[in-house]
């Protein structure tokens, strides 16, 4: 991960900083909703859904390697989130998601 000029964190991979608005944990919720089970709702809570969700919808063509990325980063910094979600939580997300698409 790279700063930005605005001090935010931002993943130094392609489509990197699209994530980072996003959110790694966001990302993988979300998903996990559309492509493996529609009672998953965590994402619903945040406010900023719809501008996620549209950059989601933007993104597509990094969904796959963003994903992959997801299952190698750090357990503590993925538990970072308001979506009640630990780490390993959200990398076995993302493997089943993997699968799924």
């Amino acid at each position: 991960m790279t700063r930005a000029t605005t001090g935010r964190h931002v993943f130094s991979f392609e489509g990197g900083e699209q994530l980072t608005t996003i959110g790694a944990t966001f990302f993988v919720s979300y998903l996990y909703y559309q492509h493996v089970d529609s009672n998953h709702r965590n994402w619903d809570s945040i406010k900023t859904k719809t501008s996620r969700i549209n950059t989601i919808n933007r993104s597509e063509h990094h969904h796959r390697a963003w994903l992959e990325r997801i299952g190698d980063m750090n357990d503590a910094n993925l538990s970072k989130n308001t979506l009640c979600l630990n780490g390993d939580a959200v990398k076995k997300m993302a493997r089943v998601v993997l699968k799924a698409i």
